[in-house]
């Protein structure tokens, strides 16, 4: 079993360290925040996710995960630092590495003073060159020492979905990773023998590119099946129906998860990868049409959206849902919080039914509301009875799908407006006051 320190306890982070703890290795989280080391220190998850308070608890019992935020102990007790903070986009679109090598500095001082070798993986999304052109010069110059030779380098993405991510660790779908020393090599393999999936070992810029060619076809097939929906209702055609026949050819190994006709993508990986893929593309003179085209269409989807609330004529809208997913409390890029705020802007009252955002600040969880730049009184527009926002609403708008939701909303778009971003039922088309954005 190894030792690891794990650099950023946050979302992927947090769900790492204690999935890692859980296979049985002795874990250690860094973070400079106090409040997310007590947490962890005192068996609570810091982040909503499904499974992860219990886990983690588990884990701290057992004396396989802690939390600090001394960077000397943690590289002195681990063999191997997994690399997790976040890379959100620079205002130029390209991607933000500040985090990344900040950390990497932190890592690289505390490795002058050890002598025993040391495993540095970044697992961070950056776009392919990072790791060569960014971390490895911060890590020589502040250690003193030689990549590959004083200490080894690796890059490991990961392919964690939110609202799925502990099943996600054991079943990636997807096992890549590059590493320049053979120890380094050796540590990661040894991590994912036992999984269901075959090990791609590659260079470190091809693991990286893999990243950001797996989130970008992601977003390519979101936008592209809302397209064909879009079309498919203006023809009469159920756009959901279509997707559903294309994605029966399984000889094309298309996945009916982003091939499903609905509202915009967003989120914390798939806005922010399309535009430092689409910088990187601009950087080496390739002219990136079909990403250009992503983003504009997936802010068109918004703009549709709103453009449906406004033809109900309603005057406070309750919005089912407002993270970026159902099962999380993410609302980092979530179209949901970016059609609000257009509302907000042009005088709608909206009221917002979110069990996974209100759970988040009920409990003061660090971090509650994380990615919300939009809404300043997002709290406040909370409501925490499904029926009440019902019953307040002029319109509602059903953003995410929740289960035991269903059936009310059904029943609500008999007497006022449903505009329905991710469809409550087959059943239901687009009629009279029932509007399905792409059915």
């Amino acid at each position: 079993m190894a030792k690891i320190s794990v650099f950023g306890i946050g979302y992927v982070g947090v769900v790492s360290a204690a999935c890692l703890a859980r296979d049985g290795h002795d874990v250690i989280a860094v973070d400079i925040d106090p409040g997310k080391i007590k947490s962890i220190n005192d068996g609570l998850s810091p982040i909503v996710e499904e499974g992860i308070d219990v886990l983690v608890a588990d884990m701290v019992a057992a004396g396989r995960l802690r939390a600090t935020g001394d960077i000397h102990e943690a590289i002195r007790d681990t063999e191997m630092s997994f690399v997790c903070v976040g890379t959100p986009s620079a205002p130029d679109g390209s991607v933000g590495l500040s985090y990344v090598t900040d950390v990497c500095a932190d890592i690289g001082a505390a490795l002058k003073d050890k002598d025993a070798y040391h495993s540095v993986v970044i697992r961070s999304t950056i776009v392919p060159g990072s790791t060569d052109e960014s971390c490895i010069p911060v890590l020589e110059k502040t250690s003193g020492k030689k990549a590959g030779e004083g200490f080894g380098v690796g890059y490991y993405p990961e392919f964690l979905r939110e609202s799925t991510a502990i099943a996600d660790h054991a079943d990636p779908g997807l096992i890549v990773f590059g590493f320049m020393d053979e120890p380094t090599g050796k540590i990661l393999e040894d991590l994912n023998k036992d999984l269901p999936w075959p090990m791609h070992k590659v260079d470190i810029r091809t693991a990286e590119m893999v990243k950001y060619t797996s989130n970008t076809w992601r977003a390519v097939k979101v936008t592209y099946a809302n397209e064909i929906g879009n079309i498919a209702k203006s023809c009469g055609i159920d756009g959901q129906t279509v997707m559903e026949i294309l994605c029966s050819d399984t000889k094309a190994a298309m996945s009916p998860y982003f091939m499903r006709p609905g509202f915009a993508f967003g989120g914390s990986c798939l806005p922010k990868d399309v535009r430092a893929l689409r910088h990187l593309a601009d950087q080496n003179g390739v002219e990136p049409h079909l990403l250009n085209a992503v983003l504009s269409a997936n802010d068109q989807q918004i703009a549709r959206a709103e453009a449906m609330v406004e033809k109900s004529g309603a005057k406070r809208v309750g919005f089912v849902g407002i993270s970026f997913k159902p099962g999380t409390d993410d609302l980092r890029e979530s179209p949901l919080v970016s059609l609000a705020a257009r509302l907000i802007g042009k005088g709608i009252e909206v009221d917002i039914y979110d069990p996974f955002v209100k759970q988040a600040y009920d409990s003061g969880t660090p971090g509650a509301g994380r990615g919300n730049d939009s809404i300043a009184d997002l709290e406040d527009r909370l409501v925490g009875d499904l029926d009440t926002l019902i019953n307040d609403a002029g319109a509602l708008l059903v953003g995410n799908y929740y289960n035991d939701t269903v059936e009310r909303l059904k029943k609500a778009a008999e007497s006022r407006p449903v505009v329905d971003l991710t469809r409550l039922n087959r059943d239901m088309v687009s009629g009279d006051r029932y509007e399905g954005i792409c059915w």
